[in-house]
């Protein structure tokens, strides 16, 4: 359904003139913008019950009932705002105009350039509210990261996005798309960016917060979104933030047992670094829908059924819209984590030494892997198997590590420095059996029903795919007699 696309004025007025919504309005940090746009809309008499700034941190905790040295622009804290505001407007107007009012209680906690211009500048916005009186309530959250490098436009930005947030959740709460995309109405993907967002409560139980989590990045809402290892939707900055970080790039259609090793070799050799720490290590997958985004394929379901069976896996996963390696570790350094390792298997690694792949790049190749191998980066690579037939993928004969590869001449001195400086690892104790393993040529047995494929995947693997009839998979029909 294509949303007719409102001013920001405009939609504050329109819900200004609403009869039935009222509210409060709760914000911290980057001032009152939400709530100036609609006194500036006028006939804000109708829509507001009450705007609070609780800029100083004493008048927070004091208000929202916090330990003093709570993190103030937190998720946590948000919550805490709109079940306090909300629950302070039902308990004392709900009497006089509970039979014919919604209730809402709008709220943000947002960290704004500073004047030294050296913080982190994101924040999380939230609306409870009802889409009937004398309904329980419903509740939308999110968490942006602010681009713009100046602290009014960020402010101007943050008025926008409150805006759209509260009319979106007043009038397209039915049509999940349109919600996503009315959020950025009259705003772009290089002045914010929502990289969590999650709705539930009395009307929204149907919502499958994971598919909306990779609306985000297909809407490029989002260059990525995160899935804990329990298949919930986290804030990215929470769970990778100062973490030692290993990540494995694949398309996972489905995972085999040679991905399966990949990940368990290169992690062994992770916890020999002197920096790991159990607590402060994550490993994670990670599935790109760049190529398909350039297309206009996408299947939003085939993403959720691959994050399960990585989940069923033990995985965190990860979502993105990001295509280069480079761009990976660029991503990956702003949330200021220890050290990162990218585990590749040789035929990537090939690619990544492919100047024909940075012919954008003003600096080339030597602009690319600068960027790509910073101070904490190294490259974990998986051995391969040479002369691999393409209709036959168990046929093959030398195996190809790091140490013998047959590098272009233009690139093998720069190869060589990566090598002694130990930026390329080689991944040992690869289980050769397995190197015959192509994900592919898997899927294509998979998808034309033929047998034989269940000996390349682990067997939860093999259960799901065959219970669900993922990828392609139908269930042969039982013979008869």
């Amino acid at each position: 359904m294509e949303h007719e696309q409102l001013s920001t004025n405009r939609k504050a007025l329109r819900i200004n003139l609403n009869e039935q919504f009222y509210g409060t309005f709760a914000e911290i940090g980057g001032g009152q913008e939400v709530a100036r746009n609609f006194f500036q809309a006028g006939g804000a008499s109708g829509t507001i019950a009450k705007t609070i700034s609780a800029y100083d941190k004493l008048f927070s905790d004091h208000i929202y009932n916090e330990d003093e040295g709570g993190r103030y622009v937190s998720e946590e804290r948000l919550l805490k705002m709109l079940h306090t505001e909300y629950q302070e407007l039902v308990n004392l107007l709900s009497t006089k105009k509970g039979d014919s009012t919604c209730f809402f209680a709008f709220a943000n906690t947002v960290s704004t350039l500073n004047f030294k211009k050296d913080n982190e500048c994101h924040g999380w916005l939230g609306m409870r509210f009802q889409l009937k009186p004398n309904t329980p309530a419903n509740e939308v959250i999110m968490h942006v990261q602010l681009h713009e490098n100046d602290t009014l436009m960020q402010q101007t930005t943050l008025g926008k996005l409150g805006v759209n947030l509260i009319f979106a959740c007043i009038y397209h709460t039915q049509y999940l798309n349109t919600f996503l995309q009315s959020l950025m109405d009259e705003l772009s993907s290089d002045r914010l960016e929502i990289t969590m967002i999650r709705m539930g409560g009395f009307n929204l139980d149907y919502v499958d917060n994971r598919l909306l989590a990779v609306q985000l990045v297909k809407n490029r809402m989002a260059k990525a979104i995160m899935f804990d290892r329990y298949g919930n939707v986290q804030e990215p900055a929470d769970m990778l933030y100062k973490k030692n970080v290993l990540a494995f790039r694949g398309n996972f259609r489905p995972i085999t047992y040679i991905g399966f090793d990949m990940l368990k070799t290169s992690y062994s050799i992770f916890k020999r670094d002197e920096d790991y720490a159990k607590e402060k290590t994550m490993a994670l997958c990670e599935i790109t829908m760049n190529n398909l985004m350039e297309k206009g394929e996408i299947d939003a379901r085939d993403f959720l059924a691959r994050v399960d069976l990585l989940n069923g896996m033990g995985q965190n996963v990860m979502v993105s819209s990001i295509s280069e390696y480079h761009k990976l570790v660029s991503y990956f350094s702003t949330f200021k984590i220890k050290n990162l390792r990218i585990v590749m298997g040789v035929p990537n690694f090939l690619q990544v030494l492919n100047k024909s792949y940075y012919t954008d790049l003003k600096g080339g190749i030597l602009e690319a892997l600068g960027k790509l191998f910073t101070d904490n980066m190294k490259l974990y690579i998986y051995p391969t198997i040479s002369s691999v037939s393409v209709d036959d993928p168990t046929e093959g004969d030398k195996l190809l590590t790091t140490d013998n590869l047959d590098m272009p001449e233009d690139v093998k001195d720069l190869y060589s420095y990566l090598k002694k400086n130990r930026k390329i690892i080689v991944i040992e104790n690869a289980k050769r059996k397995w190197l015959y393993i192509n994900s592919r040529y898997v899927l294509k047995m998979i998808q034309n029903n033929e047998s034989g494929w269940e000996k390349m995947v682990p067997r939860y693997i093999e259960k799901e795919i065959k219970s669900r009839e993922l990828f392609g998979y139908k269930a042969k029909a039982e013979q008869t007699v």
